[in-house]
C-alpha cells in the first residue's frame, strides 16, 4: 500500500487530507521537525508539505528531508504558492499544490508522482 505523509499544523486539514486519501496509508506530522523524524523512520512513498508551520517550516522540512533521501517524493500544499513557492522548489519540493484543492486533483497528483518514480 502506498504511504503518504501529511504535514500539516493544523488538525482540519489533517483530518480533511486523511478523508481524502483514505485508500491510502496515512502517516501525520503537525510541524516540519516531526516530518524530519517521522520521514526517515517511516519513508512513506510520498509527503503532502504544508510550508507555514510553527518549530521548522515546510520548506526547511524538505531541505531537511531531500539531505536524507535525495529520492524523497515531496509535494508542498499552500495557499501560500506565489510568495513562498519558489523557495520550496529550490528546497526540493517535487511540485507545489495550491489550496484549496480537490481531492480529484490531489489523487491525480499523487498517481503522477508515484508513477513516475
Amino acid at each position: 500500500m502506498i504511504k503518504v505523509m501529511v504535514v500539516d499544523d493544523e488538525v482540519a486539514m489533517r483530518e480533511i487530507l486523511k478523508i481524502m486519501l483514505k485508500d491510502f496509508k496515512i502517516i501525520e506530522a503537525s510541524n516540519g521537525r516531526e516530518a524530519v523524524e517521522l520521514y526517515k523512520k517511516e519513508k512513506p512513498n510520498i509527503v503532502l508539505m504544508d510550508i507555514m508551520m510553527p518549530i521548522m517550516n515546510g520548506i526547511d522540512a524538505t531541505y531537511e528531508i531531500k539531505k536524507t533521501d535525495p529520492n524523497a517524493k515531496i509535494v508542498a500544499i499552500t495557499a501560500y504558492a506565489s510568495s513562498k513557492g519558489e523557495k520550496i522548489l529550490e528546497a526540493g519540493a517535487d511540485f507545489i499544490l495550491k489550496k484549496p484543492f480537490t481531492r480529484k486533483q490531489i489523487i491525480k497528483m499523487i498517481e503522477k508522482i508515484i508513477g513516475s518514480s
